[in-house]
C-alpha cells in the first residue's frame, strides 16, 4: 500500500538530515495519512486521506 493520499496524490518529500557538523544524511517526511470511510459516488469506502484534504473539507465522510 503506498504512502500517498487517495484525494490528492500528496506522497512522501524526501530531504535531509543536517548534523552539527553538517553531514547530511537522507531522510523522509511521511504524509499524514488516516484511513477514513468517504462517501464516494454513492457508496461507502475505506480511503488513506491526508489530513490536509480531511481539514479542508474535500472529503465527505459516509455516516
Amino acid at each position: 500500500m503506498s504512502r500517498r493520499c487517495a484525494i490528492c496524490g500528496r506522497g512522501p518529500a524526501t530531504g535531509h538530515n543536517v548534523s552539527h557538523s553538517n553531514r547530511k544524511t537522507l531522510r523522509r517526511w511521511l504524509v499524514n495519512l488516516q484511513t477514513v470511510h468517504v462517501q464516494h459516488g454513492g457508496t461507502a469506502r475505506r480511503l488513506r486521506v491526508c489530513t490536509r484534504c480531511l481539514r479542508s473539507g474535500k472529503v465527505v465522510r459516509a455516516v
